[in-house]
């Protein structure tokens, strides 16, 4: 699907211990869960947010200033990952990967995951990485409502 912005196209980065993507691309879990897992995981935890028929909601759609946005995200799983270290936290790996783009009811817009040792540092993480990349990643999201003009829809912070 061709980018409708020149800021907004696909990106990804891969570094020690975590990934990160934005994509045009529909987000395929078992691949994403498959790179974080690791014989030392006892736990892999994982966050699927979906786009959903609240509020009649017939769509959502996505831009973001890529390379600004993967440098936040990135730069949120490896503070959080120094944050971990030293509070001796046996996190092994994170990853965040958002689409862009118009994504339709039920697809997934964002994977978080986190594979840990035990799995309570992991449900930690991985809802903390979640706030986060909501808080501050140059991300923007458009809702269309069934029934209304799709030119009245309104650019919102990702939140």
């Amino acid at each position: 699907m061709a980018s409708p912005s020149s800021t907004s196209h696909d990106i990804a980065l891969e570094f020690p211990g975590g990934s990160c993507s934005l994509t045009y691309e529909s987000l395929d879990l078992q691949s994403i869960i498959s790179k974080c897992g690791s014989p030392e995981a006892g736990a892999l935890v994982s966050f699927v947010g979906t786009s959903f028929c609240g509020k009649r909601v017939s769509r959502l759609e996505y831009q973001a200033y890529s390379k600004l946005a993967i440098k936040t995200i990135s730069g949120i799983l490896q503070h959080q990952k120094a944050w971990a270290s030293s509070e001796r936290s046996p996190v092994i790996y994170r990853a965040v990967h958002h689409r862009l783009g118009e994504v339709p009811v039920g697809e997934a817009s964002i994977v978080v995951v986190v594979s840990s040792p035990h799995r309570k540092e992991a449900f930690v993480e991985c809802e903390w990485i979640l706030e986060e990349v909501k808080k501050t990643a140059q991300i923007w999201k458009r809702e269309f409502y069934e029934g209304e003009d799709p030119e009245t829809a309104e650019w919102k912070a990702n939140a």
